[in-house]
């Protein structure tokens, strides 16, 4: 099958001198809906389903709640996805990216270790009420957020700078920032100046993998609520140094990787979007593999968990070292569950399926037995696949020596069909069958809506 790139109609030479942030605008505000092969378009409506699916569902997790808590209404202003009332641009922003997040089965972008779509489309989303866009302009905006962030986040991230920083916090502001401007129309001069005003909010650290804190969710919110001030900021002039990102004080240095940015172009081949898989378990993206591993032994091979005398679980180098994810418990709150690969292996074990349900385990004593004989250990063979194949093995010894064994070379994606029931079924529950139909049909014909603000009035609930 042909390999979907983007090619300009009008390609730019690029002066590899010029500084990222001013390379980055020069390429972002070329970009054209025109240069987009079918599949991009169909991807970017899918992110955005889903992104609508996971808020409306998480809408009564903690976390989501304390976000809309916080935020005074005021209108006229932005919708809060679930919620009847508006906001400020900048508060809808943070708070829909947080319900966005709040599932923690976001889409992921496993080269930038990111969950780009809860950051870029909340922007995005706050912004198409804030200045008249059409559908056209949203969708190419949310394109350009996802290539900024995915090329940024290849660039820098590793499994080093993984173990302190959060990824999405690095990426996602400036991501998201680039798409701001995108959708604003911001020229060459004000589109750089947004990007460097998103990297001087970018970070966010991964202690929280330790503790089960909900900081985790509040990254999102805090990055998408800075993009959209980011572009507003250089819509009104404000100047920032174009050095930003690439510099000797800019944000690849303060991580050790200046010489990494001279590498970073944007849309070179395949857009980044194509990248994006849609998580099919509610849990943290390095648990995926080998949870949907275990769920084929427990599902076709039938292996019963209380005869399972010991287990092995194979995974890449970064899964097993990204904070939280080698965790054998205590589990005092349901987030150390999620990126627990142990714990999503037991719990797929447990109970053949990936839901909710699975983090109600929290000290049942079965799963805990099962966590108790296992064996994560690193494979050489999905590390050096990594990041473009994220492979998982689990192999079961049952206690008169039968061995199962099922290894994924890489992650199994969540199907269009999937996300768009997953949808419905949230969507239906908070907005009724009705609404969630007409958000359906928006968002597959966006490309030709004059007014993208129309979709984000329709995530409104009623009062």
């Amino acid at each position: 099958m042909k390999t979907a790139s983007l090619a300009m109609n009008s390609p730019i030479q690029l002066d590899i001198s010029t500084p990222l942030a001013a390379r980055i605008a020069q390429t972002t505000t070329a970009a054209s809906l025109a240069d987009l092969p079918t599949e991009v378009i169909d991807k970017t409506k899918l992110c955005l389903l889903d992104l609508i699916g996971c808020a409306f569902e998480s809408r009564d997790m903690p976390w989501s709640r304390q976000a809309v808590g916080l935020i005074q209404a005021i209108e006229p202003g932005a919708s809060v996805i679930g919620a009847p009332h508006a906001a400020t641009y900048g508060d809808a922003a943070f708070a829909n990216a947080v319900m966005g997040h709040g599932l923690v089965r976001e889409d992921m972008h496993s080269g930038s270790i990111s969950h780009l779509g809860i950051v870029v489309l909340p922007a995005l989303l706050a912004l198409s009420q804030y200045r008249r866009i059409s559908g056209r302009e949203f969708i190419i905006a949310a394109v350009v957020g996802y290539e900024v962030g995915g090329r940024i986040g290849r660039a820098i991230m590793d499994a080093q700078i993984a173990k302190i920083h959060r990824p999405t916090g690095i990426t996602g502001p400036v991501a998201a920032a680039a798409a701001g401007a995108r959708a604003l129309g911001l020229n060459l001069e004000a589109t750089t100046s947004a990007i460097a005003i998103g990297a001087n909010t970018a970070l966010g650290f991964n202690e929280w993998a330790h503790t089960g804190g909900s900081e985790m969710f509040f990254h999102a919110g805090f990055a998408a609520r800075n993009a959209v001030t980011a572009a507003r900021l250089a819509e009104v002039g404000a100047f920032a140094s174009p050095t930003a990102l690439d510099g000797g004080a800019g944000l690849f240095a303060s991580l050790g990787k200046q010489s990494a940015a001279a590498r970073v172009a944007m849309f070179e081949d395949q857009p980044e979007i194509l990248s994006v898989y849609h998580k099919p378990v509610p849990a943290c993206n390095f648990a995926q593999t080998p949870c949907q591993a275990a769920l084929r032994l427990s599902g076709d091979e039938k292996v019963d968990f209380e005869r399972i005398a010991a287990i092995k679980i194979r995974v890449p180098r970064a899964g097993a070292l990204y904070p939280g994810c080698d965790h054998r418990g205590p589990f005092a709150h349901i987030l150390q569950a999620k990126m627990s690969i142990q714990y999503n292996v037991a719990a797929a074990l447990m109970l053949g399926n990936v839901s909710e349900k699975n983090f109600t385990l929290l000290k049942d004593p079965s799963l805990h037995r099962l966590i108790s004989m296992m064996e994560l250990i690193v494979d050489n063979e999905m590390t050096r696949a990594y990041p473009a194949l994220q492979g998982g093995e689990v192999q079961i010894t049952e206690i008169d020596g039968t061995t199962h064994r099922k290894r994924l070379d890489n992650v199994v994606n969540a199907t269009a069909v999937e996300v768009r029931d997953r949808f419905r079924i949230s969507a239906n529950a908070v907005v009724g069958a009705k609404r969630a139909a007409e958000i359906e049909q928006l968002v597959d014909s966006l490309e030709h809506s004059d007014d993208a603000g129309k979709l984000a009035e329709l995530l409104r609930a009623e009062g």
